[in-house]
């Protein structure tokens, strides 16, 4: 009886040892891989990167608040000794200071033992929050869609002054029904502001001046432009006084409010958002939307392929300012009490900038940046009040979201975020 290894081998030579394969693995499914690459392009995309950076942004907020807390300070002179009292006052602090963010800016439940609010009154957080965040998302438009064609626009606070000047004079100067008043109103505020950017576009495509530059400059011409006007009662100034102040809108050229008397939001929200479907369908479903991300991407390959770079440049610089026109129209019409002022822009220019890079120069990204931003601003005041906590530390929270932003490689090293190429 012979075993398989007694057989004859006709090559003569000896067999050597027998090799193992290794075992089959398990297929992987089609919906696994889908699921798997779903996954990857999410972690490593830059939506995650925007969300890492608010979140770092708000945990150094939360040691800043932790060391502008009188208990805290106090707890650590004798930290080595009590430790607990010291982590104690600490999460203190940071609950107290968020909740109090929280019920300014979203919900307001009311205080344990206090007096019973009524859902107006709870919800009303809520809508101040998108009061806050109209003008915002709309300026926020602007800024970005110049960033889609590779053009930094920083006027737009004085394209809101000349959009508020322009609007603000049509809505106390004539009487006209409502809804044409309104329209005339707000048309007036946005050419304005869409001339005084595509006179940056202009600029830029027939001389090659910096719209970094131009933009700086124009926001101080603007300013006086409109300081000039509100100090001659021939223009702009309201009557029998000396400050510099317009007149407020009639209230056929006032933003109706969308939830009657008892709440502050008005039309002007839903202006933003018909804002953002117009930018969408530009960007994404237009022949002008694709020369603005040709242009953006290479301008010499654009001019290659027959696009009019230049012009493109004066089109999406009077776009941009007709939609941070959009916020400083918000800000005048806003009420019946407002009237054009120097200050009516309340920083939203700049901030559009923090909002447009916060939502990566796209119309969904900035639309749910800037209603972030409306609930630090709406928030920041109620935690200020309740807590006794600065609100400077809500724009400390600001700025270090715009530092993370612009440092993606940071964010993927602390969270250990794969590359975007790797993905």
């Amino acid at each position: 009886m012979t075993t398989p290894t007694d057989e004859p081998n006709p090559t003569g030579h000896t067999p050597g040892p027998t090799v193992k394969e290794p075992p089959a693995k398990a297929p992987v499914s089609k919906d696994d891989d889908r699921w798997n690459a779903a996954f990857r392009s999410i972690v490593a995309g830059n939506a995650a990167v925007a969300f890492f950076s608010v979140l770092l942004a708000v945990l150094v907020g939360s040691l800043l608040i932790m060391f502008t807390d009188d208990r805290v300070r106090e707890t650590f002179g004798y930290v080595t000794a009590r430790p607990g009292d010291f982590f104690s006052a600490s999460w203190d602090a940071i609950w107290g200071a968020y909740t109090a963010l929280f019920r300014g800016a979203v919900f307001n439940p009311g205080r344990e033992g206090g007096p019973a609010l009524d859902f107006a009154t709870q919800i009303r957080p809520l809508t101040e929050t998108l009061k806050f965040a109209g003008p915002l998302i709309a300026a926020g438009l602007g800024v970005g869609l110049a960033f889609r064609a590779a053009l930094f626009n920083i006027g737009g606070r004085g394209q809101m002054l000349l959009a508020g000047a322009a609007s603000g004079w049509v809505a106390y100067q004539f009487e006209l029904p409502w809804p044409i008043h309104l329209t005339l109103a707000i048309v007036a505020g946005m050419l304005a502001a869409a001339l005084w950017g595509g006179l940056v576009g202009f600029l830029k495509a027939r001389t090659g001046a910096h719209e970094v530059i131009l933009t700086i400059m124009l926001n101080y011409v603007a300013y006086y432009l409109v300081f000039f006007a509100l100090s001659e009662q021939s223009l702009l100034q309201a009557p029998n006084t000396v400050n510099p102040k317009s007149l407020p809108a009639h209230e056929s050229a006032t933003l109706p409010k969308l939830l009657g008397d008892r709440f502050n939001l008005h039309l002007g929200f839903l202006l933003a958002l018909v804002a953002v479907a117009v930018v969408w369908w530009i960007l994404n479903r237009s022949s002008l939307g694709f020369r603005i991300r040709a242009v953006g991407a290479n301008p010499a390959a654009a001019r290659s392929s027959g696009i009019d770079v230049g012009r493109t440049y004066t089109v999406v610089m009077m776009i941009s300012g007709a939609l941070v026109g959009l916020a400083g129209v918000n800000q005048v019409l806003g009420t019946v009490t407002s009237g054009v002022t120097t200050d009516l822009d309340a920083g939203i220019g700049f901030d559009a900038i923090t909002v447009a890079l916060l939502g990566r120069s796209k119309p969904i990204g900035i639309m749910f940046a800037g209603l972030l931003f409306g609930a630090f601003k709406a928030g920041g005041f109620a935690m200020q009040a309740s807590e006794n906590i600065p609100v400077d530390i809500v724009l400390v929270v600001q700025s270090l979201i715009v530092l993370f932003i612009a440092a993606p490689a940071l964010v993927r090293a602390i969270f250990r975020l794969p590359a975007r190429e790797a993905a």
